[in-house]
């Protein structure tokens, strides 16, 4: 059976892929469009990037809050991470996963961390704007494999209507556990946005990619 997420566009921007270098995936969040978050990969656009942004179904990728059961957000959660699962193989066909950055935005950011935590490897970076791992408080965090190294930045404000600082701090925790060169920022009374010190944080992890890339 087709997942709820399947078929639906994929946005693209910068180098074609089979001419790229390096590339990044962007996760929109709830209620937004690839065309959104690819507004932030505008701010990180570099040369011999592609950019890709895959759009959810309705505008979301599961209906419920990140922090619900994980059954109460299927089949769409399953669909969800399909669908990175797909796009990632896709550029790993063209551009080597050391130079793939993971990106998203709230939903997204959610999205991105649990899919790569369950996908652990070397990337070239992992961006998480407002986002935790996804799950009940205290689900076991017990996922195999090691980012052996991956930079990884997570920023969001401490006061987020939508996440909680702490589950912020454990996502952040759990990476570094499992092998990433893990930031986490919290922002004081920080609305539930993007900052300016979160983009030049993001862009010195593509401007490590890019170096490596040259």
């Amino acid at each position: 059976m087709p997942g709820p997420h399947d078929g639906k566009r994929v946005l693209h921007a910068g180098e074609p892929l089979e001419k790229a270098r390096a590339a990044m995936i962007l996760v929109h969040g709830r209620g937004a469009s690839a065309a959104d978050i690819m507004t932030v990969g505008q701010e990180l656009m570099h040369p011999g990037f592609a950019y890709l942004a895959p759009e959810a179904a309705g505008h979301a990728w599961y209906p419920n809050p990140f922090t619900a059961p994980f059954a109460s957000n299927e089949p769409y959660l399953s669909s969800a991470l399909e669908v990175l699962g797909k796009l990632t193989e896709t550029v790993s066909a063209h551009v080597p996963l050391e130079r793939l950055i993971l990106l998203g935005f709230s939903q997204g950011a959610c999205l991105m961390l649990e899919f790569a935590a369950r996908r652990a490897r070397r990337y070239g970076g992992l961006i998480a704007f407002s986002g935790g791992l996804i799950g009940p408080d205290g689900t076991p965090r017990d996922y195999p494999g090691s980012f052996a190294g991956t930079p990884a930045f997570i920023g969001c404000s401490d006061a987020d209507p939508h996440i909680k600082k702490e589950r912020v701090v454990e996502a952040g925790d759990v990476l570094k556990r499992m092998g990433a060169n893990a930031t986490v920022k919290l922002y004081p009374n920080m609305p539930h946005t993007v900052n300016t010190d979160e983009i030049h944080s993001a862009a010195q992890v593509v401007e490590a990619v890019a170096h490596e890339a040259a």
